[in-house]
């Protein structure tokens, strides 16, 4: 079954790309209830990604996080009240539209101007003749771009006949949508009136509304469909792993086993690509988290289950390698249920027990109550807040009791723990003396001292325990980075000595146990909810393969010349010294956390980790821009939407997609939808210090571009040559303009605010100089290639793949280049299959 999730991606990108800024121009000034319907519905409902909807900073009142994902939303309510479909989609459009009459005017007003940053506000819609072109291109786009998507869906409607009526209705009403906008935006000329009685959106501006309505809901049924075929496969493929797993556990014969572990690995395959889509689309980091720890287990246990199911065959007789096997085989049961109670978004039993909140959680949660009195005397009571700090206290018993901590530790962590006793102590008098004067409504001056030294001695406390948990964490890496256990384990085990092995057996067990302490520390001191999900994930896997390591040693010492045993115990080794590996690396993640270092993970490839490029950009804050001032930047963004997107349609044009002129004017687009995303408050761009730091890459992506045409036109001799050239060095001055421009240091929110205003300036004049060099390069390139008849002549006009990585590739905007897990090693031991006899 084919997924067509990147054509959608595309397809939904442009309409709401071109309708958005079509209803930019046509939207009045007045904020009356009609004109509030249609900015809540045109805004929010913007597609960023595959089912991810944004608004333009807006958020709804009394709304939690869980409504900007419709495809979860919809599932909840499909599942939970609303078994129609169409009933679900209407539910979440009311939600956005809000009818409530009830609403005070002065909140819907503050709303509506809140959300409509993006429209371009006018007492009254001039028929120019620059409007009207724009308007007619915008709507055409629109028009061309709902076609493709609609045949996206019927293919998709083909394959699946259980929801072909649905799909086949919402691509209906797609279509209808998208020629009801053409038909309103075919305005033609402003010079030139129109005699013909036509209905244009100068005319029409419901029908525009309408229409765009129509097309909105109808792309959201198609979104939920197709997330609903999606999630079908992976139940699919996971069923059919599920029943391979089975006859695996049950073969009796080398050949009947090669047969099923090839089908098997086949399986497998398909479902780590599809689960890694899933990955990259959810939205949730904590489900993130949990899908990528499911994820891991099935990689590294699909090996596992390979070298155990070999030695159990090839002993069969031995309780030990069965043992491993079975081990196993549970293991990845259990991971493959987790990935479906994640996509499926249902709870298991084990799911229903709330695990303990981390000391982190407990600070935090104390540390707000303590600040929240400078505002509101009254937001608790001295009781809760005493107990919240008591029952912080009795989970730091985790560190103290542990009998890994040294004597210093546990004293330092106990006289934090008193110091932040007696200051909340102090608090409380202070607090009950504030509450007892009678003008008192604000902290007093006593009150705001107790609550700095409460909130003082609270991060001494974190940072003490933080101390403990990551520095016994780096001495356990350290320790057993020679791996001594496990070389002594292989060698005891290739001799045959059982009592070394069980004495090494001893030692690995108890160094299995200081590990599986020290993840349950780090989880209280992660920070994140993902970083815990990780803690927990890497205490089970040292809780697991510890045993297996043992068994697997003491199968190899009961047959000593087996190399199918020995290369069994070699892969749970490796497996143990990954998960060491990623161990470290959760260390310093959690490190960042605490340091403040660490922000969203970037795997655009084209965006630099700050002071990386440019030192004297180190020192600069993050600026916030004021309503004025993003409505400015708003309409630049989208101004360079629209050209990333129409230098995408060029490219697309091309034959040769490898031509480094396609690859750098993909990269450029790639990077000035990032600025865009910047404009609108979203994206991996947090800050303007990230936008300056795109801004100087995207300049040298720009250079280097330059520099493929000055060798792509330096050949041909007729009238674009010249056309080129000029473009080109028009490119070069706006690319050097750009460059220094990033790299000047500014002080103050209005410098800042002008600086981020021309680089998103430059950024639109270069692309509109990419959009106009991009035609006329092809047609050269066309033009070179028909006129060439060898191939070696042909190759002079091609330029020759760049040995370096380009900075933005389309694997690392998706991350799907990491869809399967553990696909090389397990071809390289299928392709050892038929040795399994001669071992």
């Amino acid at each position: 079954m084919t997924v067509y999730k990147p054509q959608i991606e595309h397809v939904i990108d442009r309409i709401c790309s071109f309708t958005s800024c079509l209803l930019g121009r046509l939207k009045t000034l007045h904020a009356s209830p009609f004109q509030c319907d249609v900015g809540f519905l045109i805004l929010p409902l913007c597609v960023d990604d595959w089912g991810h909807w944004v608004t333009a900073g807006a958020s709804h009142p009394g709304n939690t996080a869980q409504y900007r994902h419709p495809v979860i939303f919809l599932s909840r309510l499909k599942c939970g009240q609303i078994s129609d479909l169409r009933a679900a989609v209407t539910a979440f459009l009311a939600l956005w539209v809000n009818l409530d009459p009830q609403l005070p005017s002065e909140e819907e007003g503050r709303r509506f101007q809140k959300i409509t940053t993006l429209i371009n506000h006018k007492d009254r819609l001039k028929k120019s003749e620059r409007t009207s072109a724009a308007i007619h291109r915008v709507g055409q786009a629109v028009s061309v771009a709902v076609g493709r998507f609609v045949a996206v869906g019927e293919a998709i409607a083909s394959e699946n006949q259980e929801l072909k009526d649905e799909m086949g209705q919402a691509c209906f009403e797609a279509r209808r949508a998208g020629d009801a906008i053409a038909q309103l935006t075919d305005v033609g000329s402003a010079l030139q009136p129109q005699t013909d009685g036509r209905v244009t959106v100068f005319s029409d501006r419901t029908g525009m509304v309408k229409a765009a309505r129509l097309l909105l809901s109808s792309v959201t049924k198609v979104l939920v469909l197709a997330d609903r075929i999606v999630i079908k496969q992976i139940i699919a493929s996971r069923n059919k792993v599920l029943v391979t797993l089975d006859k695996l556990e049950r073969v009796s014969t080398f050949q009947e086993f090669v047969q099923i572990f090839s089908q098997f690995g086949n399986e497998m395959v398909e479902f780590a690509h599809l689960t890694g889509d899933r990955q990259n689309d959810l939205k949730d980091e904590k489900k993130k988290a949990r899908m990528a720890a499911a994820r891991a287990v099935l990689e590294k246990c699909t090996m596992m289950l390979l070298t155990a199911s070999k030695t159990c065959l090839r002993h069969p007789d031995c309780e030990s390698a069965r043992i491993n096997k079975d081990a196993v085989f549970h293991r990845m049961r259990c991971a493959l249920e987790q990935v479906i109670e994640i996509v499926t978004e249902a709870r298991s039993c084990g799911e229903n027990k709330v695990l303990p909140t981390s000391i982190y959680n407990s600070i935090k949660d104390f540390k707000g109550s303590v600040e929240c009195l400078r505002e509101n005397l009254h937001s608790s009571t001295p009781q809760i807040m005493a107990g919240q700090l008591e029952t912080l206290v009795e989970r730091t018993e985790d560190f103290t009791d542990s009998p890994y901590t040294s004597h210093e530790q546990r004293q330092a962590i106990l006289g934090v723990c008193q110091l932040a006793r007696q200051d909340t102590q102090q608090l409380v008098h202070a607090w009950i003396e504030a509450q007892q004067s009678v003008h008192a409504k604000e902290a007093t001056e006593e009150l705001e001292v107790a609550i700095l030294k409460t909130c003082q001695s609270i991060g001494d406390l974190r940072r003490e325990l933080h101390k403990v948990a990551v520095g016994r964490a780096a001495d356990l890496l350290k320790a057993h980075g020679e791996h001594l256990p496990l070389r002594a384990l292989k060698a005891a085990g290739a001799e045959g000595n059982l009592e070394a092995v069980a004495e090494y057996s001893r030692t690995l067990t108890e160094q299995k146990e200081q590990l599986v302490e020290t993840c349950r520390l780090l989880c209280h001191v992660s920070g994140t909810e993902p970083l815990e999900i990780t803690c927990i994930h890497a205490e089970e896997t040292f809780q697991v393969i510890g045993p297996q390591i043992i068994s697997a040693a003491q199968t190899l010492a009961l047959h000593p010349s087996s190399k199918i045993a020995k290369e069994n115990l070699e892969v749970f080794c490796e497996a143990w010294d990954s998960q060491l590996c990623d161990m470290a690396l959760l260390l310093k993640e959690i490190s960042d956390v605490f340091e403040g270092r660490r922000g969203d993970k970037r795997p655009y490839l084209s965006l630099p980790r700050p002071g990386k490029h440019s030192a004297n950009l180190k020192t600069a804050k993050a600026v916030k821009l004021d309503a004025e001032e993003q409505t400015s930047m708003a309409k630049l963004g989208l101004e360079l939407r629209l050209l990333s997107s129409d230098v995408d349609s060029e490219v697309e044009k091309w034959e040769e997609q490898e031509h480094d002129i396609v690859r750098q004017s993909q990269s450029l687009a790639s990077m000035a939808y990032n600025m865009y995303l910047f404009t609108r408050g979203e994206g991996l761009l947090k800050t303007t210090l990230d936008l300056f730091h795109q801004a100087e890459v995207l300049s040298e992506e720009g250079l280097q571009l330059c520099s493929s045409l000055r060798t792509f036109s330096s050949q041909p001799v007729d009238e674009e040559k010249s056309v080129v050239i000029t473009e080109t060095e028009k490119l070069v001055v706006l690319c050097q303009q750009l460059q220094m421009g990033a790299k000047t240091p500014v002080q103050g929110k209005t410098a800042t605010f002008q600086k981020v205003d021309s680089s998103i300036q430059t950024t639109r004049n270069i692309m509109t100089v990419v959009l106009s060099l991009l035609p006329i390069s092809n047609k050269l390139y066309k033009k070179c290639k028909s006129e060439k008849t060898s191939l070696s002549s042909l190759q002079d006009w091609r330029e020759r793949p760049d040995a370096s990585t380009p900075a933005k590739e389309e694997g690392a905007l998706s991350g799907k280049n990491t869809n399967g897990f553990g696909v090389k090693s397990l071809e390289q031991h299928m392709a050892g299959l038929n040795l399994l006899e001669s071992k």
